[in-house]
């Protein structure tokens, strides 16, 4: 990897962190509201809420983070993307369950750690795997 890449992948970050921070107020908004106005029970109210979230910075993403595309087919794009999410969110799950059950943190507490350790692996994977040419230059 070279300095240019590097360079690259740092201005990408910052605005995947934008275009994350968006669609995490939007996974927030609807987490909290479905647990504490609608009653719906916290662990099914975390994925509604990632599935909103998702679709938001998928949009953010394509439009404004990542210059460079690696598949022709959005569809396609979206389904891996989307894939990437699934992963994102089996880890989003367990790490509110393990701060709600375990560390008896408030779901808010939980989800706000879940959302740093989702975003590192949401953004390194789909670097990767959407964003980069094969050359890596």
């Amino acid at each position: 990897m070279n300095g240019s890449f590097l360079r690259r992948a740092a201005g990408e970050g910052a605005r995947y962190l934008v275009a994350s921070g968006i669609a995490f107020a939007l996974d927030f908004a609807a987490y909290v509201v479905l647990i504490r106005v609608a009653g719906v029970h916290y662990l099914l109210a975390a994925p509604a809420g990632f599935a909103i979230g998702l679709l938001c910075v998928y949009l953010i993403s394509v439009r404004w983070v990542f210059p460079v595309r690696r598949l022709a087919d959005p569809r396609v794009e979206f389904a891996v993307f989307a894939g990437i999410g699934l992963v994102g969110m089996a880890v989003n799950e367990a790490v509110i369950f393990l701060g709600v059950e375990r560390l008896r943190l408030s779901y808010e507490l939980a989800k706000l750690l879940s959302a740093a350790v989702v975003f590192s692996i949401n953004f390194t994977l789909r670097k990767l795997l959407l964003f980069t040419r094969f050359d890596l230059r």
